[in-house]
């Protein structure tokens, strides 16, 4: 496909993902399941080209920004309380489901040698870090389950690849060392560690020495790359590189940005992800063509590979059960042996967890970077995209509705180990009062700043009564900043009017609607605040 063809494809593509993002929040879907949908549909359609991609390229665009937008906003603070629980799920469960598929597919297919059997496991059994954002998303759960979801999703993706390319290498050598493979693991491991380190250390300095806006966003935007390169050009684990650089960066960005910078990187960023995403399921669902037509067609397909592919998913789900069922309820004896109090198990909880394993994007690039002398390579993307298919789709658009089966719907924060908004208001207001109060007379003692003296002074009695007894003001909050909302969009009226007559410049116009935009974004954001 020539070169401004495949700009006018891309084209086509982002007016489709505006079309089927509509689609999913009319039908109440996730996101991720329509657009896998449509990428099938569209490949599909007469006259639409073959599209082709390395997947090493796919890994390098799509992959370390997307992480680095789920370690972004990772709590530190929750992330090490649970980390225990999140290896359990990002080394373990992959480990045992690369096993468990492996054994599986051997079962079926007693002539496919075991490192090609355990490649394949290998392949499908990383939960995928956008697929997991796509869906949690879009549902309410207790930070408990989405901090060991999201941080599965964040770290597993190492385990899988170093499980994957020393399989293949046994299948293509017929040589395995569990020494080596173990060693390999925590050298990648604490290398990308080191790397994302260095290179989130790095990103902070930059952007304290930046002070122009657009320059610090690019610098910002330019980081998951550099960590995620930097990492595989060492022979570390990118993948950990890219989280690592993210959740240092996360932590000191409120300290480096400026709330200009922050305003508008923010969205920015969100644009630049929803996009990326949005092609990423775009681009699995074309995938699926190149792969029916090199085997065959549909029918040839399941008629040869039908049986393989349904014990593999059968075993890729079956798997993940066993394994968080079984952790939940030996965690509780050994919590006990290190002196430690642990909760009860909770089979809610654990069959959510089991349920919400979506495969995704590294999957795909992972088995279409299998060498063309692999045994069982057209079995692994039939399998590969049969996993990301039936996960996404299926467990995906389910995952809402079985969070309200179970009465597993979070309904606040309820860790007193936090304050409240209204504790929290209280005090960042009593500080604002402070120093309103040192800086509101002059050396001889005369007021000279009244009005913000009686602005912050009553700030802080509201503050105060808002503390003690939130309940009364759920409904006078609303209908106070139902007015405000009004009066704002009253003064924009306004301003248009004066603008179209012709009696202010534009200059003027962008300098106080963006006043108004900053009044309606407080204003907005105080009214739907979740009263934590």
């Amino acid at each position: 496909m020539a070169s401004t063809e495949t700009f006018k494809f891309i084209l086509v593509l982002l007016v489709a993902i505006l079309a089927l993002e509509l689609i999913a929040r009319r039908l109440r879907l996730p996101s991720a399941a329509a657009l896998l949908a449509g990428g099938i549909a569209i490949a599909f359609l007469p006259g639409v080209p073959e599209v082709s991609f390395d997947p090493e390229l796919v890994l390098t665009v799509f992959l370390p920004p997307l992480l680095m937008d789920g370690a972004f906003y990772t709590v530190w603070a929750e992330f090490r309380r649970y980390l225990g629980g999140i290896l359990w799920l990002a080394v373990g469960a992959v480990v045992f489901t690369t096993f468990a598929v492996g054994v599986t597919v051997h079962w079926v297919l007693p002539s496919l040698p075991w490192a090609a059997c355990f490649a394949l496991g290998a392949v499908v059994s990383p939960p995928d870090a956008i697929a997991a954002k796509a869906v949690l998303d879009k549902v309410r759960l207790p930070r408990r389950l989405t901090v060991l979801l999201e941080g599965e999703s964040l770290l597993n993706d190492a385990t899988g690849l170093v499980l994957f390319r020393f399989a293949v290498a046994a299948a293509l050598t017929g040589a395995f060392s569990m020494q080596d493979a173990l060693l390999s693991f925590v050298g990648l491991s604490l290398g990308g560690i080191a790397v994302g380190l260095i290179v989130g250390g790095l990103v902070v300095l930059t952007l304290r020495r930046i002070d122009h806006v657009f320059l610090a966003i690019t610098a910002s935007c330019l980081s998951p790359w550099a960590a995620y390169i930097g990492g595989e050009s060492v022979h570390v684990s990118g993948v950990i590189a890219v989280v690592t650089c993210g959740i240092i960066f996360g932590w000191y960005q409120h300290d480096v940005f400026t709330a200009n910078v922050r305003m508008r990187s923010t969205a920015f960023w969100q644009v630049l992800i929803f996009l990326l995403e949005a092609l990423v399921f775009i681009l699995i669902g074309f995938s699926l063509r190149g792969v029916i037509e090199r085997l065959g067609g549909v029918g040839q397909a399941l008629h040869t590979l039908g049986v393989p592919i349904l014990a593999v998913l059968v075993a890729v789900i079956f798997s993940r059960f066993v394994w968080v069922y079984a952790t939940d309820y030996l965690r509780v004896p050994l919590a006990r042996m290190v002196g430690r109090k642990p909760s009860p198990p909770s089979p809610k909880a654990s069959f959510l967890l089991s349920w919400a394993g979506m495969r995704g994007v590294v999957t795909l690039a992972i088995a279409l970077s299998l060498p063309e002398a692999m045994p069982g390579r057209d079995l692994t993307l039939a399998a590969a995209f049969a996993v990301i298919l039936v996960t996404v789709v299926i467990q995906g658009s389910t995952v809402g509705a079985i969070i309200r089966w179970l009465g597993l719907e979070a309904e606040g924060h309820a860790d007193s180990t936090y304050l409240n908004e209204g504790q929290a208001s209280l005090l960042i207001d009593s500080a604002q009062l402070e120093a309103v109060k040192a800086r509101a007379y002059d050396d001889q003692g005369t007021l000279i700043h009244p009005r913000l003296l009686e602005q912050y002074t009553y700030r802080v009695s509201v503050a105060e009564r808002y503390s003690k007894t939130p309940e009364a003001f759920t409904g006078g909050r609303e209908a106070h900043y139902d007015v405000v909302l009004a009066a704002i969009a009253a003064g924009r009226a306004e301003l248009l009017r004066l603008h179209r007559s012709g009696r202010i410049h534009d200059e003027l116009l962008h300098y106080i609607e963006r006043d108004l935009d900053l009044q309606q974004i407080e204003a907005e954001n105080d009214r739907e605040s979740p009263g934590i």
